[in-house]
């Protein structure tokens, strides 16, 4: 990790510190860096409020956080970076690679295409990448968001 990017990594752990604090919110950030650029791990009693139905409030705060980091830093390029609480989006991505695998199989099995349940680009993501490694699986996002999906096809 560089100094520039140590640099940023501490200003964006400070912002998100912040923000817990004037949310009353009683938290630890951490940061580490992956393939995906940086994660930050925010442990809480309060993960359920944060977190939201089905990610929201996490979906919001990481936006918020974004948008900060990108208006402080308007010259040079922001980070590439993600907010995790208490392991939800781990577990949550772990979950969607299951689900993807066991369509495939679905797929595979009644040769015919699977179609899955309306997802965010996130989780699309997720699918395609997990189906990727299967020479006679192919995927494709259809329809309009919100009701964007990925449909799995068997070759």
């Amino acid at each position: 990790m560089t100094s520039d990017t140590k640099l940023q990594a501490q200003t964006i752990k400070a912002l998100i510190e912040t923000i817990l604090d004037k949310m009353g919110v009683l938290a630890s950030v951490r940061f580490l860096e992956n393939s995906n650029g940086l994660q930050f791990h925010i442990k809480t009693e309060d993960g359920g409020i944060l977190i939201g139905e089905n990610g929201q409030n996490l979906i919001a705060l990481n936006h918020i956080v974004k948008r900060l980091i990108e208006k402080n830093y308007k010259e040079d390029k922001p980070l590439q970076f993600s907010l995790d609480i208490n392991n939800y989006q781990a577990k949550k991505a772990e979950e969607l690679r299951s689900l993807a695998r066991m369509s495939a199989q679905r797929a595979r099995f009644f040769k015919k295409e699977i179609a899955m349940q309306p997802m965010t680009s996130y989780e699309r993501r997720i699918i395609h990448t997990a189906l990727a490694e299967y020479p006679d699986i192919t995927t494709e996002s259809t329809g309009e968001v919100p009701y964007r999906r990925v449909v799995i096809k068997p070759l």
